[in-house]
Parts: C-alpha cells; sequence; structure tokens
C-alpha cells in the first residue's frame, strides 16, 4: 500500500478524482456533438416516414375516436401534410372545429415524435452533403480516440463514483483544525477514508489510470478534422463509424432476429451475461455482443452467422472475456487458409498473443505456447498431430468451418472430437445455414453436446428456418445481413493471406530468376490443382453459395480467371474482358443480375471496374493486387453504388513475403495520397492514371528487391 503524508494523499486522489471527472465531461460534449448532428438526420427521416403513412393511422393514437372526414375532403391525406399544418388552419376547414383540429394535430405530433426515435439514420460515402458531413466530423472525434475511450471512459466512471466520497471524508485528516471540530465518528471515517484512499490511489497508479484517461481527454479535445479529412478516414474504417452510430442513436434491429429468436428465457440469461472487454481491442455491435454472451452461457455451441457479421470477431470476444476470467490458453482449429488471418485479426482485435502452430517452428510454437499462454492457431488437418502437454488447460475450443468435420469417420474430425472431449467450452463457426443440412447440424452437434442429437428432426427445418432455430435454440445461434445490419450496407474489406504452397513457390522462384514480374504476380495460380489462393476462393464461392450470394471475381490475367472459374464451377459466367463488345458485356452482367440465388460473374479488373453496374453482387474477390490503385477502387465501386441492399464483403487473395506484400507495402504511401487528394478532384477522376505509380517503375523496383531476398542470380 501507498506510504504517503495525509496532504499529498488527498491531492494525489484529487488529481485522480478532477481528470476523471474532466474525461466525464470531456465524453458528455462529444456526445452532445453526435446527438445535434444527428437531430435533423432523423427530422428528415421521420418527415420520409410521414409522408408515406395515410391520415387514418391518427386513428390508432386516439382510439379510434377522431372523425377524419372532413379533413380528408381538405385535401389532406398524409400524417405529414397534418404536421406541415397548424391547428388553425385545420380549423378553417368547413366543419372542423378547434378541439378536432387540436386533437388531429397533437395526434400528428406523437407520431412525429415516434418516427424520430426510430428514423434509421444512413451514412454514405457517396451522398454527401450539409446534413451528412457534420455527423461524419462528430464520430470522427470518437472513432479516431480509439478502442482504449470505452476502457477510459469506464475507468472514469468508476473513480468518480468511489473517490468522491473518500476525498470529502478524508479531508479531516489532512487539516488540524478540522479534527478539532469533528466528532469521534467524523475521525474515524476520516482515518478509514484516508486509508482506502491509498489503497485506490496505488492501484491505479499501477495501472497507468491517470495516463489513460489523460490520453483520453487529449484525443476527445482536439479539433474538428476538415470535412474532406472525415469522409475520407470514415471510407477507410467504414465499420467502425457504422458500429458506432448504431450505438449512440440506438440504431438496433429487431430484437428477435438480432438474437437469433432464441426462446426468451435463453435471450434473458444471454444478456444477463458479463462481457469483460479488458482484453479486447474492438467495439462489438449489439448483436456480435449477444453472440459472444451466447457462446459464454451455453458452453459448446454452434455459431452460424451469415458470412460478413463477424464471427471471428465474436470468438475473439468471448475468449478475451475467459482471459480475464483467468483462463490462460486458448485453441483455434482453422483451414490452412484462413490461419494468417485469424493470427492478423488476434493480434489486431486484442491484446492476447497469438501462436501460430504451423511450418518448420511448429514444434517450438507449441512448446512456447504451453509455456506461456495466449491463443494457438493450428490448421484442421494438423490437428491430430499437436501433441500438448495434459495439464494445459483449455479455456476455449474454436473450430473455424467447423462443418469440415462432418464426417465423424476422418481423421480430421476425430481430432476434434478428441480436443471436444478435452475441453469444456467450444465453439463451432460456421456460415452455412445448418436448417439446409440437417444431417450435418446433427453430426456437429454430436460433437458439442450428443444428448440433444436425438430431438433434432428433419421435420423442423420443414416448417422454416425461424422455427428450426427455436429447436435448437440450446446450441445454435444465427442471424442474416438483412435482419442486423440496419445501417446504408458498406464495404467490408478482408485481406486473405494465403502461404505459397510447394508448386506456387517453385513457380515463383522461377519467375524471379527470369526477372517476369507478370509471372511473378500470378504464380499462385501456375498449377490450379495445387493453388493455395484457388483453394481459398473456392471455399469463398462455397459459402456464398450455401447463403445465396452472388460473387464477381476480379483479376488483370485471363488465364487467373479460366482457373478461377474452373473452380467456380457451372454457375461461373463470363469472363469479361476489355476485348468483349459493349452489348456482350451488359448482356452477361444482365442474365448474371437477374439469375436466382447465387452465381458467379468473371471480370477482367481493367474492363469489369468501368461502366458496369454491378450492384447484384454482395461479395468480390480481388485475385491479386493491383499495380494502380484506382483499378481496385473504381472495381469495388461497381458492386457498392447506390441501389446495393445488402453489405458489400471485398476479399482479397494475397501472399506474404512476395510480390504481393512488396506491391502492397510499395504502394501504401500511393494510396493515401490517392484518398487524400485524388478522390476530392474531378480532375483526377477524369484522368486516373495521374495519380498511379509508373507499372515499369514499380515492376523494376519488386523485381530487384525479390532477386537479392532469394538470391536469384
Amino acid at each position: 500500500m501507498r506510504s504517503a503524508e495525509p496532504k499529498e494523499l488527498l491531492r494525489d486522489g484529487r488529481t485522480l478524482l478532477r481528470a476523471a471527472r474532466a474525461l466525464l465531461d470531456d465524453h458528455r460534449l462529444a456526445l452532445a456533438e453526435v446527438h445535434r448532428a444527428l437531430e435533423p438526420l432523423r427530422l428528415d427521416g421521420a418527415r420520409e416516414q410521414l409522408a408515406s403513412i395515410p391520415l387514418a393511422r391518427l386513428k390508432d393514437v386516439t382510439d379510434g375516436r377522431l372523425r377524419l372526414g372532413l379533413i380528408e375532403q381538405g385535401g389532406f391525406s398524409t400524417v405529414l401534410d397534418v404536421l406541415d399544418s397548424t391547428p388553425y388552419r385545420l380549423q378553417l376547414l368547413p366543419g372542423v372545429g378547434p378541439q378536432t383540429a387540436q386533437q388531429v394535430h397533437a395526434a400528428a405530433g406523437q407520431l412525429a415524435d415516434a418516427a424520430a426515435r426510430t428514423a434509421g439514420i444512413r451514412l454514405d460515402a457517396e451522398r454527401r452533403d450539409e446534413r451528412t458531413t457534420p455527423l461524419v466530423i462528430a464520430l470522427h472525434r470518437m472513432v479516431a480516440a480509439g478502442p482504449e475511450l470505452p476502457h477510459a471512459r469506464a475507468a472514469a466512471a468508476r473513480l468518480d463514483e468511489r473517490l468522491r466520497s473518500l476525498v470529502h471524508d478524508a479531508r479531516t485528516e489532512t487539516s488540524w483544525w478540522r479534527r478539532l471540530v469533528a466528532g469521534a465518528a467524523k475521525r474515524e471515517r476520516a482515518r478509514a477514508a484516508l486509508g482506502e484512499l491509498a489503497e485506490v490511489v496505488t492501484a491505479e497508479e499501477a495501472r497507468g489510470t491517470g495516463l489513460l484517461i489523460a490520453q483520453a481527454s487529449t484525443d476527445l479535445l482536439r479539433p474538428d478534422v476538415s470535412p474532406d479529412e472525415a469522409w475520407i478516414d470514415f471510407e477507410l474504417r467504414a465499420s467502425d463509424y457504422q458500429t458506432l452510430l448504431a450505438d449512440l442513436a440506438a440504431l438496433e434491429p429487431e430484437r428477435d432476429a438480432a438474437e437469433g429468436f432464441l426462446p426468451g428465457d435463453l435471450a434473458a440469461r444471454v444478456k444477463a451475461q458479463p462481457l469483460d472487454d479488458t482484453h479486447r481491442r474492438v467495439s462489438l455491435r449489439g448483436y456480435q455482443s449477444f453472440g459472444a454472451r451466447f457462446a459464454l452461457v451455453q458452453g459448446r455451441v454452434i455459431l452460424g452467422d451469415e458470412m460478413g457479421l463477424g464471427k471471428t470477431v465474436q470468438a475473439i470476444a468471448a475468449i478475451a472475456h475467459l482471459r480475464a476470467e483467468g483462463a490462460t490458453h486458448f485453441l483455434v482449429a482453422c483451414p490452412a487458409s484462413v490461419l494468417i488471418n485469424w493470427v492478423r485479426e488476434i493480434e489486431a482485435r486484442s491484446a492476447l498473443v497469438a501462436h501460430p502452430l504451423h511450418g518448420p517452428k511448429r514444434a517450438a510454437a507449441v512448446q512456447e505456447w504451453a509455456g506461456s499462454g495466449g491463443i494457438a492457431v493450428t490448421t484442421l488437418d494438423s490437428l491430430h498431430t499437436l501433441e500438448v502437454p495434459e495439464d494445459v488447460a483449455l479455456g476455449m475450443f474454436v473450430v473455424d468451418e467447423a462443418h469440415y468435420a462432418k464426417n465423424h469417420e476422418t481423421r480430421r474430425a476425430k481430432a476434434v472430437a478428441a480436443w471436444c472431449a478435452r475441453t469444456k467450452r467450444v465453439l463451432f463457426l460456421t456460415g452455412t445455414p445448418m436448417e439446409n443440412r440437417v444431417e450435418e447440424f446433427r453430426s456437429l452437434v454430436a460433437h458439442l453436446r450428443p444428448e440433444l442429437v436425438p430431438g433434432i428432426r428433419p421435420g423442423d427445418a420443414a416448417v422454416g428456418p425461424t422455427a428450426f432455430r427455436k429447436a435448437v435454440a440450446p446450441v445454435y445461434l444465427r442471424r442474416n445481413q438483412r435482419d442486423v445490419l440496419v445501417e446504408l450496407p458498406e464495404v467490408v474489406h478482408v485481406d486473405e493471406w494465403e502461404e505459397f504452397s510447394r508448386a506456387d513457390e517453385a513457380a515463383y522462384r522461377s519467375a524471379v530468376t527470369e526477372g517476369n514480374f507478370m509471372a511473378m504476380r500470378r504464380a499462385a495460380y501456375a498449377v490450379p490443382e495445387r493453388s493455395a489462393k484457388l483453394g481459398r476462393l473456392a471455399e469463398l464461392v462455397d459459402e456464398a453459395a450455401a447463403n445465396g450470394l452472388k460473387v464477381v471475381v476480379f483479376s488483370f490475367f485471363r488465364d487467373v480467371l479460366a482457373a478461377a472459374g474452373a473452380v467456380a464451377g457451372p454457375d461461373a459466367r463470363g469472363p469479361i474482358d476489355g476485348r468483349m463488345p459493349a452489348a456482350r458485356r451488359q448482356e452477361l452482367v444482365d442474365a448474371f443480375t437477374a439469375a436466382p440465388g447465387h452465381a458467379v460473374l468473371l471480370a477482367q479488373i481493367q474492363a469489369g471496374g468501368v461502366g458496369l453496374n454491378l450492384q447484384a453482387a454482395s461479395v468480390v474477390i480481388i485475385c491479386e493486387p493491383q499495380v494502380k490503385p484506382t483499378m481496385e477502387t473504381q472495381a469495388v465501386a461497381r458492386a457498392h453504388r447506390m441501389g446495393q441492399v445488402r453489405t458489400v464483403q471485398v476479399h482479397r487473395l494475397l501472399t506474404p513475403g512476395g510480390v504481393d506484400q512488396r506491391m502492397l507495402e510499395i504502394l501504401a504511401a500511393k494510396s493515401r495520397l490517392f484518398d487524400e487528394y485524388a478522390r476530392r478532384s474531378d480532375l483526377a477522376e477524369r484522368t486516373p492514371d495521374a495519380v498511379d505509380i509508373s507499372e515499369q517503375a514499380l515492376a523494376r523496383q519488386i523485381v530487384a528487391a525479390e532477386r537479392e531476398r532469394l538470391g536469384a542470380a
């Protein structure tokens, strides 16, 4: 415990209390700024709703007591018509008295208030105006404060509540005249307060709370950024803005849908479950928080959210909570194609250490993880070879793409079953809708809760997805995009890092030796049957097919598109290329759009990225990074444009340590300049090549660097 003079201790306590209260005040001001910017948008949204509500609905507000016939005859047809009028003007209508005019106008006001509370607030980088820009600027202040802001605010609220009385009571012990006039009880209370104050100040110094709070206040007090800077940041971090907006504006999806149509008693238990964010570095949407809590409450479950809803983040949130409760070791088993992505997500979204158990240093990585703890990430196919000491207790075992373990006779499924038997908490992740595959679902449940299998009947799914989810609620949670993403569809960028297969590596080394830049860029597809990137592309297409989503695949190279088409199967159309007549291109796009459910369209990025509307697609796969940043931007814009009704997922297939990574590093600075200036320039829009690096210069730089790295002559 801290040893200090009473006056010094009281001064430190007051300093901490003032800092906490200052942060709470700063946060309230930032919130007020957001809500001021929200108000006109709420009113606009409310007016839009009221314009579509017929006048007759006013009877609902007054239990049918209003007589509206004379008002309708006077030319008022909607609630907005009444709201835009006045009681006096209504009273001028033949046969309408003062009391009726007042009641009708008051009823319209009640509906307006309700509409304003529920109006959806939509942000779209393509629709910037004087109404939405102040909101983006206000949100920028809180988004830029980073993931530590909620932690700092929670610490400040805790300190404000605890230190308020301690500082007040401890004053008696720091002044001789206060002690003189105080009674015995007050002096005793002061001594106790001083002792407790010493404990609090010591503990908060050890946690670094003062610095955390000071940094958060500094972030909240920064000057407003310019409109361009705020919108650029929104484009780069749209998900963070939309999550914060949904929270602050109370843009909640319909409750039953967000809770996966769970029975009320189970949903109540899930909502009552705390979710510690000490080790988490990402804000969660409401449905994501619910998913993590569901995994914690039920212990052994399948999270089957539709692709694009953040199953990985929900798993990390559950693990972070268990770490805060004292668990130290966690294991993730996933397809090899997503192992690198898991490692990167863990490092970006949490304060936990990720240990990839893969490759030649696997044994050393296992030993390090077993000794120090953290999250081990291994592949489903190597899970059976994982040798972990029996005394290493797992806090949670996560299986990504769990449907790969459906056949209990396979070595992969047997390894999953063994770890399930060894672990109390197990979380299966799959984007495949299980109500379409009841036998497969029963097989997965057998790993988790075998006693539930006899009660899962094929007839449950025949009634419909909602009935099926209610029937299997103890072990299964699934939400769809259309049910839980209430804001304007956003673009979710996912970098899919795939290690070279041996065949890929050989082709790449050969291309580097030859100094062939174009061959280096497509070496990952040189041997299609052994291509790691094509393996991941196939997984993405399969998951999109299971969810009825349309996919557009972009590449610079025709032979890469041919390989992608072979993987995509009979649902693939195209490819669209630069030699194709415009009329034929439009025919392909129209057929792709009109196709019921899932379809795949292949397009050269330099051809498909211009002049086409592809908003039927909600999954975009880019097979390799492009030399010109504008190409990717324009290609994605073909899908994410007005008329798009779903979140657009953009998956970039990348390989670490080679040409892809070097291209991204070299182009990063160029892309930032493009974001900051070119997108705001009409001239640059007309001449996008002006902001792109020379292909020849980039090729020479990368070939030279890779030759040196690989020791190629």
